[in-house]
């Protein structure tokens, strides 16, 4: 039990970090410059949720493997959230079409090093708690 308070706690943190990344990315305009129409308010509702399912996902490190090189399951884990964003998310329930191209054409490249960063940092939260 322990240790699945740990995955969870270590995503929220990737989660955090994650939804940091993003609005800074967005208030900097970088997003925009890079063409993509994500830019968002840093605010407890947009938050939360993040931070929550960043710990959800956090529980996918439970998984027996690569334990030993927690940065490259931290990679490899980072792209299921990425895909369910990407196939799922974007494109069934935001309705931004396939892989959030509606956004812009870089959208998939920001997801995808979001979730990488989210991945990084728990994994990093992971292993520090050893």
């Amino acid at each position: 039990m322990k240790k699945l308070l740990l995955f969870y706690a270590a995503g929220c943190l990737g989660g955090l970090v994650n939804s940091i990344a993003l609005w800074l990315l967005g208030d900097f305009d970088i997003t925009r410059t890079l063409g993509i129409d994500i830019a968002p308010a840093l605010t407890p509702a947009w938050l939360y949720p993040r931070i929550v399912w960043g710990g959800i996902w956090g529980l996918t490190f439970v998984l027996p493997m690569l334990d030993a090189k927690l940065l490259l399951k931290g990679s490899l884990l980072s792209l299921l959230p990425s895909l369910v964003q990407l196939f799922v998310i974007y494109p069934y329930h935001a309705h931004k079409g396939m892989a959030g191209l509606e956004l812009g054409m870089l959208t998939p490249l920001l997801v995808i090093t979001l979730n990488w960063i989210w991945g990084l940092t728990t994994a990093l939260t992971l292993k520090l708690a050893k």
